[in-house]
């Protein structure tokens, strides 16, 4: 109170540039809610419907994007590769570069002879159309099984001369291995992940008989990453570590070539103590790529898509750029008020550095 009672002595103008300027002040929302000036990098993404004016939107907001294809037998729009590749590819080209993307392959057939020179070709294909990564997903571990019953695990030899060429390609694995601790358990609408499992009851893991445990699944994981050196790989949703990142800390310093992405889990670090997730982003900068899964299908409305994405854009800036108010499924969080040289990496310089390509070369 009493430092107010001195502000009348300043200079109108220097009141009124104190009050622009300051981070709750009119300015500085709307600085913070549009987003900064730099370019920024949204390392994952689902873009499936050619909209001119979403491509504008990015143009608009200065922010690259990488373009995201997965198999999701039980997700409307991923059951098959091709006409993700297809749309990924015509996205690529018509934003020139400014959505660049990430192919996949179908892991169902894993079993029939030959499998693994059936997929490179097809791979090979796609790094000649400017695919800049390649996607193995959670059904490896939490679904497929050989006919004998056993899972299928991401260490499985099968995989080993498709990182190769990955690796070979200069191409980076993006890695969605398991899940939350969420899919193990009952479900729980106190949950953060609760209306996911609730309505997608086959990635639902508790009490599903012979099914592998998370640890089980991420230890397949780690063995994949080390019988790799020389391919990078980046674990998607926080490396499907959410809860607690010291354990994404662990990896990161038994595993070089490992980073992780935000995608969908900017909640899961808001839920965890304010200064040991900021210490953990400063310490690991180099390491931890922004990502939202945001998701933009050929049949979702254009305009109310574009708002919601803003909206998102907009807020996790807020949480990591500010120590201000952040707001996330009804729940009030601070900000992390990250440096800006820590913000520059985690918004840009890492993603250049991890996606090689993903900023095009004049």
């Amino acid at each position: 109170m009493r430092f107010y009672k001195k502000m009348w002595l300043l200079p109108l103008g220097m009141w009124m540039l104190f009050q622009l300027s300051a981070p709750g002040g009119p300015a500085g929302r709307q600085l913070h809610a549009a987003g900064p000036k730099m370019e920024r990098i949204d390392a994952h993404a689902h873009v499936f419907n050619t909209a001119p004016e979403f491509v504008r939107m990015f143009e608009r907001l200065n922010i690259r994007a990488l373009n995201i294809c997965v198999v999701d037998k039980y997700e409307r729009g991923y059951e098959q590769v091709a006409p993700q590749h297809e749309t990924a590819l015509r996205l690529y080209r018509e934003s020139r570069g400014r959505i660049a993307w990430c192919s996949t392959f179908d892991p169902e057939d894993w079993e029939t002879p030959g499998y693994a020179a059936k997929v490179i070709p097809q791979l090979e294909e796609t790094f000649k159309n400017g695919a800049l990564a390649v996607k193995i997903y959670k059904s490896i571990g939490m679904n497929l099984k050989s006919r004998s019953g056993a899972y299928l695990m991401p260490d499985n030899p099968v995989f080993d001369p498709i990182f190769q060429l990955a690796a070979k390609r200069n191409k980076t694995l993006y890695a969605h291995i398991a899940e939350p601790m969420g899919a193990w358990r009952p479900l729980d609408p106190s949950d953060p992940d609760y209306g996911y499992y609730k309505n997608a009851p086959a990635w639902h893991m508790y009490k599903r008989p012979g099914s592998p445990t998370k640890e089980e699944i991420l230890a397949a994981r780690d063995r994949m990453i080390a019988r790799n050196p020389g391919l990078r790989v980046v674990g998607c949703h926080l490396g499907s570590m959410e809860e607690n990142v010291d354990d994404i800390a662990k990896r990161f310093d038994r595993y070089p070539n490992f980073a992780v992405d935000t995608a969908a889990r900017v909640l899961h670090l808001m839920l965890q103590p304010r200064d040991k997730v900021r210490a953990f982003i400063i310490k690991y900068q180099d390491r931890i790529l922004y990502a939202t899964d945001l998701v933009f299908m050929g049949w979702e409305d254009t305009a109310s898509t574009i708002k919601k994405w803003e909206a998102e854009y907009g807020r996790d800036y807020r949480y990591f750029a500010t120590d201000g108010e952040v707001e996330a499924e009804g729940r009030k969080f601070r900000g992390l008020a990250l440096p800006e040289q820590v913000l520059h990496k985690l918004y840009y310089e890492n993603a250049v550095r991890w996606v090689p390509g993903i900023v095009p070369t004049k």
